[in-house]
């Protein structure tokens, strides 16, 4: 998989994972179904492992802040539409400022 898949798509599908670990941990509890804790730890280990392969081409730095970010993005945004959290301007510009973070660590990174 690693040799198919580029740093950066390893490091938007390790973003999307964390997503739904995150969101995942909301569902599952003491009493959830086993079904549901194996989805929730199979998105964290999947999330992790895209981490990894991608930090072996980018700067570590570069490739975690952009892995958190992606997932910090995603799940206030789901967090905003989904669970009707609130979308203050504020929130909202915060949001836009990880996400032009994202683009410049993109544009300015020496890796692929």
């Amino acid at each position: 998989m690693p040799a198919l898949l580029g740093p950066w798509t390893l490091l938007v599908i390790g973003g999307v994972l964390e997503m739904a670990w995150a969101i995942g941990f909301k569902y599952v509890g003491r009493d959830s179904a086993l079904w549901l804790k194996a989805a929730v730890a199979l998105a964290l280990a999947g999330s992790m492992t895209a981490l990894f392969l991608a930090m072996r081409q980018l700067p570590a730095g570069t490739a975690y802040a952009v892995w958190t970010g992606i997932g910090a993005i995603g799940v206030a945004t789901i967090g905003i539409f989904v669970f009707k959290e609130p979308a203050t301007v504020a929130r909202v510009c915060f949001l836009a400022l990880i996400l032009i973070g994202i683009i410049g660590l993109k544009a300015t990174s020496s890796g692929h």
